[in-house]
C-alpha cells in the first residue's frame, strides 16, 4: 500500500469515528475534546505526512494549504497547512466548530473572550501552543488568533465542522480600526 493510501485510509477512519463522536454527543466542549484527542492520534503518524507530499514551493509564498477530505454534503472538512513564513491572523471565528492539531513545528493559538455585538475588544483567555501530539479545539463562537514564526515549517491539520466554501458571517476584530467586520475568505 502507498503512503497516499495508507493517508486515506487512516483518515477515513479518523473522520468515521469523528461523526460517530458528534453524533452520539452533538457539538459542546467534551465531544470536541474528544475529537481532538481522535484528530491527534491522526496527527502522530507521521510517516502519513512526508514533507516531500507537501512542499512549499516557490509559489506558495511560505504558505500552503490542501483540502484532505471533505463530505459531499459539505460537513467535515480536513485539511493541511503547511508554513515557513510568519503568519499573524487577528482574533476571528469560524461559525462551527474547529480542531487544529500539530504535525511538526508550532502554531501558537490565542483564545479570547469576544463580544461582537457589544463592540467591545476582545481580551486574551488562554494561549496554546500547537504541535506534534497537542491541539486546541474551539466552539463556533470562539474567537482566536493564529501566530506561527519565520524559518520554522509547521504542519498542522485543521478540520472544521463545516467546509470552508459555506463559512458565511465570520467574525474578525481589526485591530487597527478598532472594531469588527466580516471575515469570509476561501482557501484556494
Amino acid at each position: 500500500m502507498s503512503i497516499q493510501e495508507a493517508r486515506s485510509r487512516a483518515i477515513g477512519e479518523a473522520l468515521d469515528d469523528i461523526r460517530a463522536i458528534e453524533a452520539a454527543n452533538g457539538v459542546n466542549r467534551d465531544s470536541l475534546e474528544q475529537i481532538k484527542q481522535r484528530l491527534i492520534r491522526l496527527g502522530q503518524q507521521r510517516d502519513l505526512f512526508p514533507d516531500e507530499d507537501f512542499p512549499l514551493a516557490p509559489e506558495h509564498n511560505g504558505e500552503f494549504f490542501d483540502v484532505l477530505s471533505v463530505d459531499d454534503d459539505g460537513r467535515f472538512e480536513l485539511y493541511i497547512e503547511v508554513a515557513d513564513q510568519t503568519v499573524d491572523v487577528p482574533p476571528h471565528d469560524h461559525t462551527t466548530w474547529a480542531v487544529v492539531v500539530g504535525i511538526e513545528g508550532n502554531e501558537l493559538n490565542r483564545l479570547y473572550d469576544a463580544d461582537p455585538e457589544g463592540g467591545t475588544p476582545p481580551t486574551l483567555r488562554e494561549e496554546v501552543h500547537v504541535g506534534p501530539g497537542t491541539g486546541v479545539a474551539m466552539m463556533p463562537e470562539d474567537f482566536h488568533s493564529i501566530h506561527m514564526a519565520e524559518g520554522e515549517r509547521n504542519m498542522h491539520l485543521h478540520l472544521y465542522g463545516l467546509c470552508f466554501a459555506k463559512l458565511k458571517d465570520r467574525t474578525l476584530y481589526d485591530k487597527e480600526t478598532g472594531a469588527y467586520r466580516q471575515f469570509d475568505v476561501a482557501l484556494d
